[in-house]
């Protein structure tokens, strides 16, 4: 099944800065209730996701261009091409671009 393109722009994502794009890779028809998102998501030059908490679900980016800071809770870490974050249930997060060039990741969240 072919599936058709879905992006969506955003702007001040969770109280974050700037435009992001986000390209939905798969609808609620595919995930069929078992997940919230699994996207490709990219952020400009100077642009974040603000930190917020998830509920009920978790969520793992994994980076494949670019450089960012990402806050899990009350730590910060550099984070990069080929690296994979988590955010566990009730936990906060949020990521930034700290590069020159776009930082785009995969997106998934999953319902708990």
């Amino acid at each position: 099944m072919k599936i058709e393109k879905n992006i969506v722009k955003e702007k001040e994502k969770a109280g974050g800065k700037g435009e992001i794009t986000i390209e939905k890779l798969l609808g609620d028809n595919e995930l069929q209730n078992s997940a919230g998102m699994f996207a490709r998501v990219t952020l400009p030059k100077g642009s974040s996701i603000g930190k917020h908490q998830h509920i009920k679900t978790t969520e793992t980016y994994f980076i494949l261009n670019g450089k960012a800071k990402y806050t899990d809770n009350d730590e910060v870490y550099d984070i990069e091409k080929g690296e994979t974050v988590f955010c566990k249930d009730g936990d906060f997060h949020g990521i930034e671009n700290a590069g020159d060039e776009p930082l785009i990741f995969m997106a998934l969240i999953l319902k708990c």
